[in-house]
């Protein structure tokens, strides 16, 4: 298991989060806090309420209860580009690409979030290659993209169509989206989903990589070998309802962890 420093720092704090559908609780009264600097895992059985998680974070649905707190300041009001300027952003469990961008331009998307006060004067800047006020401006996210595709492995692929490449280089196309806003916090939703071994193993070494760059992550994965390898720590829901939280070693020991999600066969 990796060793971190020790740290006192909470990147974010969720407390009492509640959010209901109808009669349904997606999730009901969930406390729990992200170290800055970690990786820290959100697992449980589908429908278990992960996704609405994230969902109420990057502000995409309003919470019926609780408070989400951002590097000490409550967000539970802010609109989700807001939210994406305090420094969050986030992947989906599908995969969510402008398919005839090419994977440069997708990127930059990323950039325009805060150079451009919609996500549609950025699109439209980039499908109609308006020229940006500044040629330096220009430059500066180019590089700055470049700089992206070539840290997760896509140099030399900058003007292929997001819809043209392998469904790995989607997946990781995504995240340099992502991380082109700027986050402090990335969320990221079932990265591994429809990976092989082979890009499985690589994208254990990314997100590590992504973390000593010094981004606190949280990770909603159902491949628990990847989830045990790199978090710090894990948070378990179960119908909406936290069951468990702790070091990794002590998730796959907890018997109500196993009996709920993991089974006995998860490595240890």
């Amino acid at each position: 298991m990796l060793e971190r420093p020790v740290t006192n720092k909470t990147c974010l704090a969720v407390e009492k989060l509640t959010k209901r559908f109808g009669a349904v609780y997606a999730l009901n009264d969930v406390s729990f806090d992200v170290t800055a600097g970690h990786i820290h895992a959100l697992i449980g059985p589908n429908g278990a309420g992960k996704t609405t998680f994230f969902n109420l974070v990057t502000g995409a649905l309003p919470a019926d209860d609780g408070r989400i707190v951002f590097e000490g300041e409550e967000i539970s009001d802010r609109r989700p580009f807001r939210r994406t300027l305090k420094g969050i952003a986030r992947t989906f469990q599908n995969i969510r690409l402008f398919p005839h961008l090419s994977a440069l331009e997708t990127v930059m998307i990323g950039e325009h979030c805060r150079s451009y006060g919609s996500i549609w004067q950025a699109l439209t800047s980039a499908v109609l290659h308006k020229p940006f006020n500044e040629a330096r401006e220009e430059r500066r996210m180019r590089e700055n993209a470049l700089e992206l595709l070539e840290f997760f492995g896509l140099a030399g692929k900058h003007h292929t169509k997001a819809s043209d490449l392998p469904y790995g280089d989607q997946r990781r196309l995504e995240m340099a989206r992502a991380l082109a806003t700027q986050p402090r916090l990335l969320l990221l939703d079932e990265p591994a989903a429809g990976m092989n071994p082979h890009e499985t193993v690589e994208l254990d070494e990314l997100i590590i990589r992504l973390r000593d760059r010094g981004i606190t992550i949280i990770l909603v994965e159902h491949d628990m070998r990847l989830v045990m390898d790199i978090s710090d720590r894990i948070t378990v829901l179960n119908f909406g309802t936290k069951i468990a939280d702790g070091a990794p070693d002590d998730i796959q020991k907890n018997p109500t962890v196993i009996e709920a999600y993991l089974g006995e066969d998860v490595p240890l």
